[in-house]
């Protein structure tokens, strides 16, 4: 095992070919649709009658990726992304329900790579696991409950890179995920439904955009 370890370490920063890579900071709008959480917050009481939630919600993406570039148009990368997203309704007569989760999301990536004369544009995806918290307050609690879950998520995504100026590249992407996030529990006890009688789970179909920067470094040879 050792030995493996070592060789590969030799073929990916030992040869001259794979002197280039990348890093890249991001932010981005991922559009949601997560059927069992919309259901419990409808039918739970969470969003009141006037107030339900729609098919699809938003939420807010953080990222950054590094990777190294194993040919000329092939690189791999390793992402860690955060994930956030809330809903509150507040209710006049008896207070706030809430329900929060963020979702931290590290994902192994190959892109096929076209490039230009100062941009570049990436096609690929990987996939990675999903460590889910939840929280949730209900208007009779003064405190939140938390959930946890582990879970698999899958990534095809699209982008560009143009340049500003040296090394430093703007960068816009598109991207489709599916994340098999599970069912979250706190100590055993899940998130649970009592109109469909199942628990709660948190499988999420979303569509995002993002925008940020990439720094190109070392040379391709």
């Amino acid at each position: 095992m050792k030995r493996t370890s070592v060789l590969i370490f030799l073929l990916l920063f030992g040869n001259p070919a794979f002197s280039q890579g990348e890093l890249k900071g991001v932010m981005g709008i991922d559009f949601l649709s997560i059927p069992s959480m919309q259901d419990y917050i409808n039918q739970s009481g969470i969003a009141s009658s006037d107030n339900q939630l729609n098919s699809f919600v938003s939420a807010v993406i953080f990222a950054g990726e590094g990777g190294l570039y194993l040919s000329k148009s092939f690189i791999l990368t390793g992402e860690l992304a955060y994930e956030i997203y809330s809903f509150t309704d507040v209710k006049f007569d008896t207070g706030k329900d809430e329900l929060a989760f963020n979702n931290f999301m590290p994902s192994v990536l190959g892109y096929y790579v076209i490039s230009g004369d100062g941009y570049n544009f990436k096609f690929g995806g990987g996939g990675g696991l999903r460590f889910l918290n939840v929280s949730v307050t209900r208007n009779i609690n003064v405190t939140s409950t938390d959930y946890s879950s582990t879970g698999f998520g899958m990534i095809l995504r699209a982008e560009g890179n143009t340049l500003l100026g040296g090394s430093v590249y703007a960068n816009i992407g598109t991207e489709i995920r599916y994340d098999i996030n599970g069912e979250p529990d706190n100590q055993g006890i899940h998130l649970y439904n009592n109109v469909l009688n199942e628990n709660v789970n948190f499988n999420a179909f979303s569509v995002g955009v993002r925008l940020g920067i990439t720094y190109i470094f070392g040379e391709n040879n």
